[in-house]
């Protein structure tokens, strides 16, 4: 029998949870963690830096913001641009992001997410050329690096979070313009590098797997599990040949030695390629979703792990953030002989040998959570994170034009005035200026009394 135990969890990690466990080595362990996204790059942002104006309109004012692109350094090596999604969320100071599927974002769920596509692909940087793009677009004037980033963004904008912005350069908008009505729906990308599944299982004497690499890469490094040498588990293919390289479509094994006791590890593939333009990145700080404009050669990783045990039933659990459904994706795969049973949300699911069974287990926007998944025989696995599927407009379930944000900038302003692109609107500021309108209350309300009081000593 296997039961799900829910509870709160202070840290707020992001995406996609890839857990595998099972009998007593899980249980002894007490193991959990997170592997944030499928796979791929690594990054931390370093912030705006090809950009122009643009101007919000709203009915509580116009706010001027920062729109282009942004820069990340890719772990292992390589730069990355990109655009901004959800305006109104702030981008962290040396935030960390994770490319991830759609369906991991605010995009999973938006049905414009595939024209967000073709604007990156038939604009700035994609397109270089300022003068073609500018002809093709019928911009009037020269366009600069800086309009055409700003025009890119605010189209983007448009779609990503249906907001009502402009940019300030008649170049830019008449950019943003030519590509919001041009926009043609494409697929998503597929991603840098994945491992298919993420989490196997079988019995020590086995080959355990296979795991797929699903990559754009000439080739893949494969690297064993760290304690390799000392366990005797190797990396082979279907004949039990090690493995050290694979390419796209390739199947790897993980074969585990006769009499090793109940454990887990985990194996890492690395390449180097060009992440494919469109790819979503989220950070683990609730930072500002972004949307790959462009990569120069960039390292990209993925894992996968084996669990094995000499009895008992040995699933391999994963969990995947579904934000069409907004909830996370749990999927069991059972690779063995004998029935698993799963049970989540008060009903059970029972999962055949060879066969596997996802149940999306939903959850509240914006709320970290921690569920463990139980079994028999000592089965544990504790899957955390925080689900950041919508747009701060669409959590509000208001239009963005009716949406209290910072004092709007005059268009005579400054970007240093407000950068949402950069920052984001801060949600504290209708709870400040709201708190201080109630104080000044207060304080009045308070000095009439007083009066009223000495009035009456006085008679």
């Amino acid at each position: 029998m296997t039961r799900l135990a829910a509870g709160t969890l202070v840290s707020g990690l992001v995406a996609t949870g890839v857990l595998a466990g099972a009998g007593t080595a899980a249980a002894a362990s007490g193991t959990s963690g997170t592997v944030r996204g499928e796979g791929g790059a690594a990054a931390t942002g370093e912030g705006l830096k090809t950009y122009g104006e643009a101007v919000i309109r709203g009915a509580a004012g116009d706010q001027q913001v920062s729109a282009g692109l942004f820069e990340m350094f890719v772990e292992g090596g390589g730069m990355l641009q990109t655009y901004g999604v959800d305006i109104h969320t702030p981008t962290q100071t040396d935030a960390k992001y994770y490319e991830t599927a759609w369906s991991g974002t605010s995009l999973g769920a938006d049905e414009d997410a595939g024209r967000i596509s073709w604007i990156l692909r038939n604009s700035y940087p994609q397109v270089n050329d300022l003068a073609a793009l500018a002809d093709r677009a019928g911009v009037r004037g020269q366009l600069t690096e800086q309009d055409a980033a700003a025009g890119t963004q605010v189209a983007i904008w448009r779609y990503s979070d249906d907001v009502d912005v402009e940019a300030v350069n008649p170049q830019a908008e008449q950019l943003a313009d030519y590509l919001e009505k041009s926009a043609r729906s494409q697929r998503e990308p597929r991603a840098s590098l994945t491992l298919e599944p993420p989490a196997v299982s079988g019995r020590p004497g086995e080959l355990l797997g296979p795991v797929t690499v699903r990559t754009g890469a000439d080739s893949v490094t494969v690297s064993p599990p760290a304690d390799a040498a000392t366990s005797g588990v190797r990396i082979v293919d279907r004949d039990g040949e090690p493995v050290t390289t694979v390419a796209d479509g390739g199947e790897v094994f993980f074969e585990i030695p006769e009499d090793t006791p109940a454990d887990t590890v985990e194996l890492t593939v690395q390449a180097s390629t060009t992440v494919p333009v469109g790819r979503a990145f989220a950070s683990d700080s609730r930072s500002q979703t972004q949307i790959l404009a462009g990569s120069s050669t960039s390292t990209v990783s993925a894992t996968a792990s084996a669990t094995w045990a000499e009895r008992g039933a040995i699933p391999a659990v994963s969990a995947r953030t579904n934000c069409a459904e907004g909830g996370v994706d749990v999927t069991a795969l059972n690779q063995d002989d004998e029935p698993f049973t799963l049970e989540l949300a008060e009903r059970e699911y029972t999962v055949e040998p060879g066969e596997s069974h996802t149940v999306t287990v939903p959850l509240a926007e914006d709320r970290a959570y921690d569920f463990t998944v139980l079994g028999s025989d000592g089965f544990e696995k504790r899957f955390t994170g925080m689900l950041d599927c919508r747009t701060r407009a669409a959590e509000t379930g208001v239009d963005v034009q009716t949406l209290s944000g910072p004092t709007p900038t005059p268009l005579g302003g400054t970007a240093a005035d407000v950068n949402l692109a950069a920052t984001g609107a801060s949600s504290l500021t209708p709870w400040i200026v709201g708190t201080a309108i109630t104080l000044v209350v207060l304080g009045g309300t308070a000095l009439v009394i007083t009066r009223q009081r000495e009035t009456a000593r006085e008679s």
